[in-house]
């Protein structure tokens, strides 16, 4: 999950699992893979760059 800013300056949590593109219309525009439809403050790039943290995160395996 990746926390983002709604244009209301409202944080929303959202599955990046569930991201099927993002767009810059100039703001930024993410589609959701059931056709959701999310505008956030933040940029594509930040958008890419939280989604591939979290994507890292939660494949990352250690034995402890």
């Amino acid at each position: 999950m990746i926390m983002l800013t709604r244009l209301n300056d409202r944080a929303v949590v959202v599955n990046a699992e569930m991201i099927k593109m993002i767009e810059s219309t100039p703001d930024t525009l993410i589609t959701l893979v059931d056709g959701d439809h999310l505008m956030v403050r933040e940029t594509v790039e930040e958008v890419v760059a939280r989604a591939v943290d979290y994507a890292r995160q939660i494949r990352s395996f250690q034995v402890v």
